[in-house]
Parts: structure tokens; C-alpha cells; sequence
């Protein structure tokens, strides 16, 4: 790496590892860091999509940035870059006990993500934020990013007053795959994150210890697949916020989706009901969804169903030129 390169990754004394993909050991000392966020937030730092990435070692589009300091035995911050459908997504995690130094560690890691993207042919780069501050708000502006999609975390107390009308069943493991995934690829072709999926997307959140396929319910009309509601238990950890939810868990509607081709029926409401009715039935005392800010019909429906925004996401995001040269694998006093 020539000086000129060196000099736009700002740190002096940190050391930035830049992986394609992640060896076990690489996944313990970043799920610490991750683990040590966790506790400061109350809220687990990278959204599900990233997490899965990284304790799979890193699917193609990968990235994970590693940044060490000397005198510190464990990393002091991490960034990752995953491939979503049609743009990248970007997040970044810094150590409690080094965030007063996010001024300087935040930069670092950007400009070297985003480099990173120039080297291997550019594109659309996401970066999510959970309640974005003047901090975060300037870092973007410093990377020339702008803000895009804001992302709502509604919730509802539970049992509903309402329940669903429709039958629904369990989903079934190996025979009901094929048609999940034409049904949810078809409903989020637009999606950046939830359209795309593969049979190896799908497997990977099978092999997920919360996944729980009575919580996965189907809807069949003229022999076909006409909408699901995918729902997920948030067990109590140290992690998790619970302060709301009486034995600390949460019931998350994970995904929910109507075919195209039976839309107008009604059948999201009817799905949301029938995802929550079981959420009720396991005893789950709060239900948690996500939801695009801007889809006003999507927003409108769940506030029918008693939902209210209970936080907000923001993605910041900028288009990045390819460049040429090799991506390093190692940056600053390392």
C-alpha cells in the first residue's frame, strides 16, 4: 500500500484487519465485542442479516474489519460488509469502552469499507443505524453518505382483541421450501435485504436455535401458497431489552408476505393475526415487527392492529465507483 493510501485510514497506533472470510477464532473475539455492546445497549448491534453472515464465516460479498489497538487484548471496534439483493450492507460496532474515541475509530473504519467496495467494482452501500445521533449524522456527511430509508420497530402488547379468520399450518421443513422462497422472492423482488434469498439463505436461519417451524405459518388457497407469517422468540439474555415484555421474552413477526397474485384479499392483516395468535398461544406477552417508514399502507395497517413505533432505524447510504488495485488485508501499525 503506497503512503497516499495509508493516509486516508486516519489512525496512527490502530491496527485494521480486513477478512474475506472468518475463521472460528476471528468469530469468538468479534461475537465478545458484539456480546460487550450488547450489554452497554441493551439491544443486540448488527441486524440479522449481518450476525448470520458473520458466524457463517462470511458468504460471498464479505467483509469483516477488525481494529486493534496496542495495549488491548481484545478488538476495540468492528465493521462488516455483507451483500444484500441489489446494495451492500455496512454496519459498524465500537467497544463501550472506547467510544469516546468514535470520532476518530468511526472514520477509520468507513473510509476503509468503502474502499474497500472501490477496489472489488463499486456499488450501493448501506449503512444502518439504530436511533441516529448528531455523531453518526456527521460521519456520514463525512463519508458523503445521505440519509435513505428509515426503518420503524413497532410493538404491540398480547393477546390481540382481534384474531385471525383464515386456517393456517406449520411449515415443513425440506417439502415446503421450494415454494417459500418463490413466494418470498416474488413478494420482495425490490427488497434489499429480504428479496433474493437462496435455498442456502433459508437453511442457514433453519439451523438458527430459534427457529421453530409451528412459528412459521402458511396459508394455502387453490393448492398454492398464497402468504405466510414467519414469527421469531427473542429469549431473555443480558442483551435483550425486556423491561416491557413480562418473562422477557419478545415475539417478532420476522417476515411476513403476501403472493402478488392474491394481493388485495385482505390476507396481511389475516396473516399478521394468525402469526400473533400464536405468539399468544406460547405465552409471549409482547409482539415486536419492522416496517419501511415510507409504506404508509404496510404502517397504517399494523397501527389497526395496535401497533406504535417503538424505535427507529435510518440507513445512510452513498454509491461507490470502482477503483482498481488490490483491497489490503491489513491497515495501519499492525
Amino acid at each position: 500500500m503506497s503512503a497516499v493510501d495509508s493516509d486516508r485510514y486516519r489512525g496512527v497506533m490502530r491496527c485494521l484487519e480486513i477478512k474475506r472470510e472468518m475463521a472460528d477464532d476471528d468469530i469468538a473475539l468479534v461475537t465478545e465485542l458484539l456480546d460487550a455492546a450488547a450489554r452497554a445497549d441493551g439491544r443486540r448491534p448488527l441486524s440479522d442479516h449481518l450476525y448470520l453472515d458473520l458466524v457463517g464465516g462470511g458468504q460471498d460479498g464479505f467483509t469483516g474489519l477488525v481494529a486493534w489497538e496496542p495495549g488491548h487484548e481484545h478488538p476495540v471496534a468492528y465493521a462488516q460488509i455483507s451483500s444484500g439483493n441489489d446494495s451492500l450492507a455496512f454496519e459498524l460496532v465500537v467497544h463501550p469502552h472506547h467510544r469516546y474515541d468514535m470520532r476518530t475509530i468511526g472514520p477509520e473504519l468507513m473510509d476503509a469499507a468503502l474502499d474497500v467496495v472501490r477496489r472489488e467494482g463499486g456499488g450501493e452501500v448501506n449503512w444502518w443505524v439504530y436511533e441516529p445521533t448528531a455523531t453518526h449524522r456527521a460521519l456520514a456527511a463525512e463519508a458523503g453518505m445521505v440519509q435513505g430509508r428509515t426503518l420503524y420497530q413497532m410493538r404491540r402488547s398480547l393477546p390481540t382483541e382481534r384474531h385471525a379468520t383464515i386456517d393456517t399450518r406449520s411449515f415443513v421443513p425440506g417439502a415446503d421450501d421450494e415454494a417459500w422462497l418463490s413466494v418470498n422472492n416474488r413478494a420482495f423482488a425490490d427488497h434489499s435485504e429480504q428479496g433474493g434469498w437462496t435455498i442456502d439463505t433459508l437453511r442457514l436461519r433453519q439451523q438458527e436455535a430459534w427457529f421453530d417451524p409451528d412459528g412459521f405459518r402458511m396459508h394455502e388457497r387453490d393448492g398454492r401458497l398464497a402468504g405466510f407469517c414467519w414469527t421469531k422468540v427473542h429469549q431473555p439474555d443480558p442483551a435483550t431489552s425486556t423491561s416491557d415484555a413480562g418473562d422477557g421474552r419478545l415475539g417478532e413477526i420476522y417476515v411476513i408476505a403476501v403472493d402478488p397474485d392474491f394481493h388485495g384479499l385482505g390476507l396481511g392483516s389475516e396473516m399478521t393475526l394468525a402469526g400473533l395468535d400464536h405468539l399468544a398461544d406460547v405465552g409471549i406477552g409482547t409482539a415486536l415487527l419492522y416496517v419501511d417508514a415510507d409504506n404508509a399502507g404496510a404502517v397504517a395497517m399494523y397501527e389497526k392492529l395496535g401497533f406504535t413505533v417503538h424505535s427507529t432505524n435510518a440507513a445512510f447510504s452513498t454509491t461507490v465507483d470502482a477503483g482498481t488495485g488490490d483491497a489490503p488485508d491489513r491497515v495501519g501499525n499492525c
